[in-house]
């Protein structure tokens, strides 16, 4: 157990304290949800730097980091459904979570056939997750019965997970379409 295995592991242990204290009735929930949720966002990115960094990616690595990705943002993104309770939300969430699903199935169809490079991370992937983890980190923060300024702050978050869904369907599409490339190309070798 490394560093960077480790940093992923508590981001995998960070996620039922998030939903305890947002359902919580402890005072600044909102704030606290949030900055679990962004501290685990960091670890994210960290402990992928560190593995590269340090020569200490490993195979258990690659399997959980995806992993507990996957499981922080769908949490969140269900957390953000039962609150908001809004139709659009709702079927943004959906579509990303879905995507989630689609994109992590394929890239282990494709690792099977020996195309697993060929949907690898793109920079359109992570320019996705980077707009996905502001947007709900802000959404996480702001109680949607607060007024005032806390409203455009909600919405701007609200706009950025917006984009983040249309982000997500676009960068779906790219590895759709790199993958039935690559099973084109081998089809035909």
């Amino acid at each position: 157990m490394n560093l960077p295995n480790s940093l992923t592991l508590l981001r995998v242990l960070m996620i039922p304290v998030m939903v305890l204290i947002f359902f919580s009735d402890i005072s600044g929930r909102y704030l606290i949800a949030a900055a679990i949720f962004g501290a685990a966002a960091i670890t994210d990115w960290l402990d992928g730097y560190l593995a590269r960094k340090l020569g200490q990616g490993t195979s258990f690595g690659a399997f959980l980091d995806p992993v507990a990705d996957k499981l922080m943002v769908s949490v969140a993104i269900i957390i953000l459904i039962h609150e908001l309770q809004s139709v659009p939300f709702t079927i943004a969430g959906c579509v990303i979570i879905a995507r989630e699903i689609v994109v992590s199935a394929l890239r282990e169809w494709m690792a099977e056939i020996g195309e697993r490079t060929s949907v690898r991370v793109s920079w359109l992937g992570k320019v996705k997750t980077t707009v996905q983890m502001i947007s709900i980190t802000v959404l996480l923060a702001i109680d949607p019965m607060a007024g005032g300024s806390w409203m455009l702050l909600m919405l701007l978050g609200y706009a950025l997970f917006m984009v983040a869904a249309v982000l997500t369907v676009w960068s779906m599409l790219l590895y759709l379409l790199a993958a039935r490339k690559a099973v084109q190309n081998s089809e035909s070798a």
